[in-house]
């Protein structure tokens, strides 16, 4: 079986675009998630009886911050994985 490098090249990098597709997807939503907790939780500071319901959300806003950088490291985990799995075939 002979490996070339072009005919690989080319079929990681449509794996590549799939993954990362998704990838970006994910992230895509999860920002959007951040962004309307942190909407809603401002809202609630503006009436004292919400205000705890307001950090919450903050500080649910705040550990979302952590998904995205974790999305990127297993993005390229994902990527690395697919390659070494097309050199051994």
């Amino acid at each position: 079986m002979s490996l070339n490098i072009n005919e690989l090249e080319l079929d990681l990098g449509q794996e590549h675009i799939i993954i990362q597709r998704r990838y970006e997807a994910l992230g895509a939503f999860n920002d959007f998630l951040i962004a309307v907790w942190f909407l809603i939780g401002s809202f609630f500071f503006l009436s004292n009886s919400l205000v705890e319901s307001g950090t919450w959300l903050f500080i649910v806003g705040s550990a979302q911050l952590l998904i995205k950088p974790i999305l990127k490291l297993i993005s390229l985990i994902h990527v690395s994985k697919v390659y070494k799995d097309k050199i051994k075939q």
